[in-house]
């Protein structure tokens, strides 16, 4: 049994189990077209690992994606959904390589409207300049330059990175200037507890008692 006050949720990822109490939270929006998926991947990839070591400090990093939305019908279109939760998130993240499609530039647009009356989100846009086959070009790319100038427009720049090894370094740095890593610790004794467990699979969730404790079962194991 582990005495768990101040419950939030429960988070399960590559097979470790997360119980996250009173942390920190912070939401980033990632958005990109679907040539960059591999970076999208490795960049969720990136914060999952961050996370590991971020909830030893009582933080936690939540970052949002289109792949995280159902594809169910809803009263109002997909891409709303996206918006709504762009809005909600600390960090506005953007990668674009070869084109900008229309989704993803009404996504910036959203992002950095609502930042403008809110000073939130937090917009970083990133261009992967890199080495392509001429070949792969087609029409879209127009979208490219015509994404470039309106940012310069905006008097927005930026960020160039070559491969995902640059982007995480780079977004790594920012994410220390913005001090999001620096956070009041409480008085010893009064911490709110988290728990890792290895082998989730084997570990059975029971319930949380009315006096806030949360029941471990390994349902493998002998009693």
């Amino acid at each position: 049994m582990v005495k768990c006050s101040g419950y939030t949720q429960i988070f399960v990822k590559d097979r470790e189990l997360f119980i996250i109490l009173n942390m920190k939270r912070h939401k980033i929006f990632l958005a990109s077209s679907s040539e960059l998926k591999e970076d999208r991947d490795k960049f969720e990839v990136f914060i999952s690992r961050k996370n590991k070591d971020l909830i030893t400090q009582d933080i936690f990093i939540e970052l949002v994606m289109w792949e995280d939305f159902i594809d169910a019908m809803s009263k109002s279109r997909l891409q709303d959904e996206y918006n709504k939760a762009i809005t909600e998130c600390d960090i506005f993240i953007l990668l674009f390589f070869t084109k900008v499609g229309k989704y993803t530039e009404e996504e910036f647009e959203h992002a950095f409207a609502h930042f403008k009356v809110n000073n939130r989100p937090l917009v970083y846009t990133y261009f992967k300049d890199a080495a392509i086959n001429t070949g792969m070009l087609d029409d879209n790319v127009l979208s490219l330059l015509q994404f470039k100038k309106k940012l310069g427009d905006l008097g927005h720049f930026y960020t160039e990175y070559k491969n995902i090894d640059e982007l995480k370094f780079h977004f790594d740095q920012q994410l220390g200037k913005l001090g999001f890593f620096k956070f009041d610790v409480q008085a010893k004794g009064n911490e709110a507890p988290s728990v890792i467990i290895k082998d989730s699979e084997n570990v059975n969730i029971g319930s949380i008692n009315s006096d806030g404790n949360v029941i471990i079962g390994n349902t493998n194991r002998n009693s």
